[in-house]
């Protein structure tokens, strides 16, 4: 679970991107590349995003069977006219199929939908399903709406409905004027967005609404939330104001959802299994991005505290479960 892609796309496309601003892939010809946003860089990347010869030799090198991919966030084009969202969601969607389809027993993919219109985002889901996606990868807000937005509600339980595996991924994160070096908005600000989404479907009551059908997953480990839910747990013992819309204490709510295992140190992997329980936690490495896990599976594999069969659930029998597989 958790890995990305981006597609090279047609030079029709990259034409458009180019001269709208939108995001795009040059192709050096050597290896290498740069995610595009119009004519400025946005990032410096490798073929193993692109190329799917590539990706599935990187498979091999790390032994794994199968690989979900999901879009690179710039892809989300939230803040574009809905339309124009909409009509590169559908040339992405299609272009990841395609990309699997190069190793269709290798590789499958989740989508991504114009979040910005819940009719169009409903409607592209349930055609993606219906092409062949496994589900759909989301940001963790819209603009100034978090998760437990009326309309993003309607979204997720129609993924309920259509029986899309949602995975929600951090993206334009908060308080990037005070971080402007270090990478800090990485390291600081997506965990606090993840833990916000987490908590906004929480403490909304949203989970209480939700149908328990509903299949939903956070990167990142799940962000700040572990560490930080016994604060949450007194806060809510404590103060009216934090469970007037939440009826049960909010750990009781960890079995409605589930995390990756992306946290890279095997104390953060040890809470995480306590907290969340070991059903809960599937395999996830951000690959192959440098800021993902390199040795994919090492802090699994590796960890002293977990049995063989916690490690065998990790590493595919929870994501079985999660992607209806």
């Amino acid at each position: 679970m958790h890995s990305h892609f981006f597609p090279a796309m047609d030079a029709a496309y990259r034409a458009q991107a180019e001269a709208e601003g939108l995001p795009w892939l040059r192709d050096a010809g050597d290896g290498t590349g740069l995610i595009m946003s119009g004519t400025k860089p946005f990032r410096p990347v490798e073929d193993i995003l692109w190329d799917p010869a590539r990706r599935v030799e990187a498979l091999d090198e790390q032994g794994i069977d199968l690989q979900i991919i999901c879009a690179t966030p710039i892809m989300f084009g939230y803040g574009r006219p809905a339309e124009q969202a909409l009509d590169s969601a559908q040339r992405f969607n299609d272009a990841a199929l395609a990309f699997c389809a190069h190793a269709p027993d290798r590789m499958q993919a989740l989508a991504q939908v114009p979040l910005q219109d819940i009719d169009m985002a409903c409607a592209e889901v349930g055609r993606a399903v219906a092409s062949g996606h496994l589900g759909v990868q989301i940001g963790n807000h819209m603009g100034l709406r978090n998760l437990d937005d009326e309309g993003l509600l309607t979204f997720l339980a129609h993924c309920a409905d259509v029986g899309a595996a949602v995975l929600v991924h951090p993206w334009d994160m908060m308080a990037r004027e005070r971080m402007p070096k270090y990478m800090l908005p990485w390291l600081v600000a997506m965990p606090a967005e993840t833990q916000l989404s987490i908590l906004s479907l929480i403490l909304s009551g949203a989970f209480e609404r939700l149908p328990k059908s509903l299949r939903i997953c956070f990167g990142h480990g799940g962000g700040s939330f572990a560490f930080l839910l016994g604060r949450v747990e007194n806060a809510w013992k404590h103060r009216d104001i934090v469970r007037v819309d939440c009826p049960n204490p909010p750990s009781t709510y960890v079995d409605r959802f589930f995390v990756d295992s992306a946290v890279f140190d095997p104390r953060a992997l040890s809470l995480l299994v306590d907290v969340m329980g070991e059903d809960r936690i599937l395999l996830g490495s951000d690959h192959p991005f440098p800021l993902g896990e390199q040795d994919i599976g090492a802090l699994v594999r590796e960890h002293d505290g977990l049995s063989a069969a916690q490690k065998a659930k990790i590493f595919s029998g929870n994501a079985r479960t999660f992607l209806n597989l």
